[in-house]
């Protein structure tokens, strides 16, 4: 069965989403803010939630239309085929927003086309209630000047709920956006990268599981595996061959540190429960202290960003230490996610190679990347 599918992405991470699927080899429909549109089967709603590090989650779309009315935005979600996804003991729910629109009211809007869909599957399935005890299905209507988007929800938790993080401290990186920066970076397995700030260890985490091609979904579940559209056998096949295709080999070179011990102690627990733990050196140490070992190395970082009183001293010792660092250093290139929009003069004395506007949370943030000098 041929699917329209739609990959929700943080904004400023579209294009790394985009990359992602087209490297599963699906065809982009297309990509907007937030995004990215694509055609698959039932086996891709599989292979994309296990599969994509960046996204957010996962969408089936039934479909897009124009309405006004209340009457028009029922009859036309009547319409559609939702028994062929809902069975008779489905449970669904409705959740919705509206953006410059005539039908401005949510909770009305998510009334009717509940509505809707209760009317269609009563007249299919011949029966005045449902029990709704089965599979659950979130189902999201989205108006946007006047366009409505109807879709359903396949992964359930977001994405970035990988399943490791069993140790946490303040102020995390979601997982999603750590693999993106990762992804940004000229980070490969051959190459030595350094996270000299790495709290609970996220991005040396999934820097470590891109490396020996670890799905990011492979130890969690999702909505869409109690639906009977997928046969429990695709499942099955899709994590099997995600375990197969994980590279045991890869001999990857990850450091990370952190001044504060319980940060480290957070960082192994975690990576013990991403199984790289055999992949990162972890050490808990002033990132004051930090040497190159090696002429050319990469640093990603998601450093303290000062948001909490007394973090200022902290935060411009780091900064001192960086500038330190890259003047000895060169040829070592810096990849670096704050919200400081002073970070370029006072690291790097210079204008950053790269920059792109994220978000950590509800944060914005700025993604700089600062290219070593070539030997």
């Amino acid at each position: 069965m041929r699917l329209e599918l739609i990959a929700t992405a943080t904004f400023g991470l579209e294009a790394v989403v985009k990359r992602e699927i087209q490297n599963l080899g699906y065809k982009i429909i297309k990509s907007e803010d937030g995004k990215i549109t694509y055609m698959g089967d039932e086996r891709a709603i599989v292979r994309s939630n296990l599969w994509l590090r960046s996204a957010d989650r996962v969408l089936l779309k039934m479909a897009e239309f124009r309405a006004c009315e209340f009457e028009e935005l029922f009859q036309q979600t009547k319409a559609l085929p939702w028994e062929e996804l809902i069975p008779i003991d489905g449970k669904f729910t409705v959740t919705g927003t509206s953006v410059k629109s005539k039908l401005h009211s949510v909770p009305a809007c998510q009334s009717i086309v509940k509505k809707a869909i209760v009317e269609r599957l009563k007249e299919y399935y011949c029966v005045d209630r449902f029990d709704e005890t089965g599979a659950a299905y979130t189902v999201k209507v989205t108006l946007l000047k006047d366009n409505v988007t109807l879709t359903v929800d396949t992964s359930g938790a977001g994405l970035h709920k990988r399943g490791y993080r069993v140790c946490d401290v303040a102020a995390p990186i979601k997982e999603t956006l750590a693999a993106a920066v990762v992804q940004l970076s000229f980070w490969r397995e051959d190459r030595l990268m350094m996270d000299p700030c790495c709290g609970s260890g996220t991005v040396p985490i999934e820097a470590a599981m891109i490396g020996r091609n670890i799905a990011p979904g492979l130890n969690r579940s999702f909505a869409s595996e109690g639906w009977e559209l997928i046969p429990a056998e695709v499942w099955k096949e899709e994590r099997k061959a995600a375990y197969d295709a994980i590279n045991y080999d890869t001999q990857l070179r990850i450091f990370a540190f952190d001044i504060d011990p319980k940060a480290i102690e957070a960082a192994k627990e975690n990576a013990i429960e991403a199984g790289v733990d055999d992949c990162i050196v972890f050490k808990c140490m002033d990132m004051r202290k930090i040497q190159a070992h090696e002429p050319r190395g990469i640093i990603i970082t998601n450093p303290p960003y000062g948001e909490r009183i007394g973090e200022a001293k902290q935060i411009a010792a780091i900064y001192r230490k960086y500038n330190e660092f890259f003047r000895e250093n060169p040829t070592w290139s810096l990849f670096m996610i704050t919200t400081d929009k002073e970070v370029e003069q006072k690291i790097m004395g210079r204008p950053a190679d790269r920059r792109r506007k994220l978000y950590n949370g509800r944060l914005e943030v700025c993604y700089y990347q600062f290219h070593g000098a070539k030997e």
